[in-house]
């Protein structure tokens, strides 16, 4: 059986995790002549009260996501992966990546780390990884 993957989001937060995620999405998407989507989800949940204070807070986690993807895509283009999208999303990475980034580039493979920069969340209410594996409708694959 021939399978290729095509369309490839990686979840990309920062974290070492999901650099590793990064560099292994860049094997899978040369090998299988893949589109690469950056995927980057701001948690609109961690700041929604804590903007009363700060009117720039989603400004900056805007910025922050554009210079994270932009970065990536740097990274990307040196290692010969000239296919790429960029998608930066509001609200919670749990739902959003498995639900509506995947459905929106018809994605037949997420890649994510298995940790990332919330270890509270993580702690009290389970992973996002957890979660993206628990609920999406394409293969995924966590990455140590």
């Amino acid at each position: 059986m021939d399978f290729a993957y095509k369309h490839i989001v990686v979840a990309l937060d920062g974290s070492d995790a999901s650099d590793a995620a990064f560099k292994k999405s860049l094997d899978i998407a040369k090998r299988n002549d893949s589109q690469l989507i950056l995927t980057h989800i701001v948690d609109s949940r961690t700041f929604a009260t804590a903007e009363a204070y700060d009117k720039t807070l989603s400004e900056r986690a805007e910025r922050y996501a554009n210079d994270l993807l932009n970065g990536y895509s740097k990274k990307a283009r040196a290692a010969g992966v000239e296919n790429l999208a960029h998608c930066i999303e509001y609200g919670s990475p749990k739902v959003k990546i498995a639900k509506d980034v995947a459905a929106a580039y018809e994605a037949d493979l997420i890649i994510c780390g298995a940790t990332g920069l919330n270890a509270v969340e993580r702690f009290l209410i389970g992973s996002v990884s957890e979660s993206i594996t628990r609920y999406a409708n394409c293969d995924v694959l966590v990455v140590r």
